[in-house]
């Protein structure tokens, strides 16, 4: 047999799916990361436009719609007054391709990514398939990443570090200091800072900020998508943005090189986004954005209810301020306890060593449901006590 690549055979599958896979059909799952939302009507009707007029029928330009990347750019002058050129944007098949080809146009083979643990499982799997090293940073007791953990876990190898704020598998925000301190790592230190942004507008307790807000350079490469904002999980539909090199200087098409290199991973790999897709998303940016609000609202009450119903239960559990996850500490055996007596939690070990004796559980579920799940965790951090 051909032997196969040693990056590929680095790569585990994700301990969420094994969890999936051992769950039995009718079990109570509080393990999915989506929301429970239909993707909003005004977002829908932009793809059945498109497609009943022919509009999504051929490629795309390799970036996206030159809409498409309008409203992107839009969107970050409305949320954070930022001046986003539309040509340093790429509308990408999620943020998945997103976070992929950011990191296959900047990691050499060896070259160290930092990134939160516990975190994201993509994060260690996708630097390993680009040729780098994985280097997990642990977080501080409210599960939040520390600037100065970062910056003293920089070396001459380093070639990235990513901020994941509203986190997954957390839930937790960063502060604009932390963005602030983020965005002058990497300007000092000349590292790409990679923030992945993919939950920015379900925040419950604290505001959204983004270190692109705070870089001088072209240092900081933004990744966020349609997927968590408009319940869009399954359009796959992304991108990547970032700034010139030079504030004060305005960026032409072809200027950036960030984008440059991330648009030769990207042209050959996918070509382009989902043109339907692409279509749905500018439909969802610029459209109302009330059932974003309305998702959110219920987002923080069931928040609210699940953290009650953990603690209730004796469970430590750092309160959440964004996302839709809580990540509280559970005893040994926990987990497995909770899968037999018919709930999906993901063991927190599946996000990073550091996520040993946490568990996750995503609250993007019906209340009712969370009520149940809430009594069957109570019972069982008794039975394994």
């Amino acid at each position: 047999m051909t032997d196969f690549a040693t990056r590929v055979e680095q790569v585990s599958i994700s301990g969420i799916r094994e969890v999936f896979e051992a769950a039995d059909e009718d079990a109570i799952n509080l393990g999915l990361g989506q929301p429970d939302f239909p993707t909003p009507a005004h977002a829908r009707r932009g793809a059945i436009e498109a497609i009943e007029s022919g509009q999504s029928d051929a490629y795309t330009s390799n970036k996206g719609t030159p809409q498409l990347r309008e409203a992107i750019a839009a969107k970050y002058d409305r949320d954070y007054g930022l001046e986003i050129n539309p040509a340093d944007v790429i509308a990408t098949a999620g943020g998945s391709e997103a976070l992929h080809l950011a990191l296959e146009a900047h990691v050499d083979p060896g070259e160290e990514v930092l990134f939160p643990d516990p975190g994201f499982v993509s994060y260690d799997a996708l630097t390993r398939i680009a040729s780098g090293t994985p280097k997990p940073v642990g977080l501080r007791d409210d599960l939040t990443l520390d600037p100065a953990a970062v910056e003293d876990a920089i070396t001459e190898e380093t070639a990235a570090f990513i901020v994941n704020s509203p986190a997954n598998p957390t839930g937790a925000v960063q502060s604009k200091a932390d963005m602030q301190e983020f965005a002058r790592i990497a300007d000092e230190h000349d590292v790409l800072c990679l923030s992945d942004e993919v939950y920015e507008h379900i925040v419950f307790d604290a505001d959204h900020h983004s270190p692109l807000e705070f870089a001088e350079t072209d240092n900081v490469v933004v990744v966020s998508a349609c997927s968590k904002t408009y319940s869009m999980t399954g359009w796959r539909l992304g991108w990547v943005v970032t700034t010139p090199a030079r504030r004060d200087e305005a960026s032409t098409p072809g200027s950036n090189p960030r984008i440059e290199r991330m648009l030769r991973v990207h042209q050959y790999a996918q070509a382009c986004a989902s043109a339907p897709a692409q279509y749905a998303a500018e439909a969802a940016l610029t459209g109302p954005q009330e059932p974003v609000q309305e998702m959110v609202d219920t987002f923080e009450r069931r928040r609210d209810l699940v953290l009650d119903g953990l603690t209730d239960a004796g469970l430590e559990v750092p309160t959440p301020e964004g996302a839709f996850y809580a990540m509280p500490k559970v005893p040994e055996g926990w987990c497995d306890e909770v899968l037999d007596r018919g709930v999906v939690v993901v063991p927190g070990d599946a996000f990073g060593s550091n996520g040993e004796g946490y568990a996750r559980l995503s609250y993007a579920t019906g209340t009712e449901e969370l009520k149940e799940a809430l009594e069957i965790m109570a019972d069982a951090t008794t039975a394994v006590r």
